[in-house]
């Protein structure tokens, strides 16, 4: 079912953009998707992973030092590390109905805070970044997320250099990315696909 939205002015899907707003769930969305962001490949050796250190030192007795059984000791120079870091998996699991009910909220209230702009295909005839500025500029809007519903390389070239814009594909939208920037400019295929997505 479609209902006509007054902030984007034209009838979107209200499976999609009608969501209640689940606070709790939209945090568990960004905690996990921030958490795959991290690469977890520390690593440290412990005292069976050092070379050497096979022999004793030195006897137990009588030689008037610390008893010792192995030169890899962690209080030895070149030892072994105490509780060694070991490469870690920091994913957390989210399962797919959870994932698209979270990112229909997100979009929904987006909506409701005037925050969603909706745009016709933004083409530019080069990869010009005072261009993609001015264009900007004519809609108000200076910290933004720009959604298309495909690759364009000039849109993609003429917003390196603005600090305050991102650029993404429907396809590729992020919980982080939308809730980062202060409005988030859409093209009518964008939506349409975003819809076909999260219904």
């Amino acid at each position: 079912m479609n209902i006509h939205s007054p902030a984007l002015g034209k009838d979107v899907s209200e499976a999609v953009f009608g969501q209640d707003y689940n606070e709790g769930l939209i945090h568990q969305l960004v905690v996990s998707y921030m958490a795959k962001a991290r690469a977890g490949t520390r690593a440290q050796k412990s005292r069976s992973e050092v070379s050497g250190g096979g022999a004793k030192p030195w006897k137990q007795k009588g030689t008037g030092r610390a008893r010792a059984g192995t030169s890899r000791s962690p209080i030895w120079r070149k030892g072994g590390v105490t509780f060694a870091a070991k490469p870690q998996d920091f994913t957390k699991k989210l399962n797919k109905k959870m994932y698209a009910v979270g990112m229909r909220s997100i979009l929904s209230e987006l909506v409701r805070q005037d925050r969603l702009v909706l745009a016709d295909d933004i083409n530019l005839a080069e990869p010009k970044t005072k261009v993609l500025k001015e264009i900007l500029k004519d809609k108000e809007l200076s910290n933004v997320l720009i959604v298309a519903s495909g690759f364009n390389a000039n849109l993609e070239l003429a917003s390196r250099n603005l600090h305050n814009v991102g650029v993404c594909l429907a396809s590729d939208i992020d919980p982080v990315s939308l809730l980062a920037y202060e409005k988030v400019c859409m093209t009518s295929d964008a939506i349409a696909l975003i819809e076909e997505r999260l219904k």
